[in-house]
């Protein structure tokens, strides 16, 4: 049976791609219109009423506390276990190749940046490595400029790769959460270079972004990298509790087969 969110993805896709042809009416009715009095003046005294989803409303009572009372819950509860984990792959980083840790600015809520940590998964200077791999393999830089991202990139290192395959290089993103800057669920962290490529990005700085969502967990992640935008503000549209508890349900089960980005 197919995922309720990606069937309202797709049916939100389908919409912002069709042509709507407006009517006589509806051209007459514009505000600055000198069509205004006459025979049909009583079409306009009447303002238009258009439903808004109770979730996008500034009083919504999740959105307001209720997600980061979860996140910070979630992530207390969490720490005892979740710390252990941190420290022993960054002692086997350490050794294996130096710094453990890895920050890269991200854009967050509001649109302000922030630093993103994570275990290190790559060699130390992948980000300059990055121009010297798209330009020697024509098929690797055709996939980064579709996607973002490299299936199989050759700056991941062994332990690295280990890391990505169960998710454990986002624990430390944790720290994220905790400091308000990401939330547990929600938009995938934008790079500020990648702004350009995603269209309007009103949904996306609308909320924190997250350490899982619609996209991480969903066979989306290998789409166009601008269709990111077409989710986000899916997520926006229907988040809630027991949406934000169904994905972070999901992603345990991505995680357990490695099926994740």
């Amino acid at each position: 049976m197919q995922n309720p969110f990606e069937t309202r993805i797709a049916a939100t896709a389908l919409v912002s791609v069709q042509q709507r042809a407006f009517t006589p009416k509806e051209i007459l009715m514009q505000p600055n219109s000198v069509f205004r009095s006459g025979p049909v003046a009583g079409d306009f005294k009447r303002p238009t009423h258009v439903r808004r989803d109770r979730n996008l409303r500034p009083g919504n009572f999740y959105l307001g506390w209720g997600k980061r009372a979860l996140d910070v819950t979630l992530v207390v509860l969490f720490l005892p276990f979740v710390l252990p984990l941190v420290l022993l792959f960054a002692l086997l980083l350490w050794f294996e190749s130096g710094n453990p840790f890895y920050r890269q600015a991200r854009i967050g809520r509001n649109g302000k940046e922030f630093s993103m940590l994570k275990l290190r998964s790559m060699v130390k200077d992948a980000d300059a490595r990055l121009a010297h791999v798209l330009e020697s393999d024509p098929a690797l830089r055709e996939e980064w400029e579709t996607t973002q991202k490299l299936r199989k990139d050759p700056r991941i290192t062994p332990l690295g790769a280990l890391l990505r395959q169960t998710s454990l290089d986002e624990l430390p993103q944790l720290w994220n959460v905790l400091i308000g800057e990401m939330s547990l669920v929600g938009p995938r962290p934008m790079l500020p270079e990648q702004l350009s490529l995603y269209g309007d990005s009103k949904d996306y700085v609308a909320l924190r972004p997250g350490v899982t969502g619609i996209w991480q967990v969903s066979t989306r992640n290998e789409s166009h990298f601008s269709y990111r935008a077409t989710i986000d503000a899916e997520y926006r549209r229907t988040v809630s509790l027991k949406t934000d508890l169904g994905l972070l349900l999901k992603t345990i089960s991505v995680v357990m087969r490695r099926t994740g980005c």
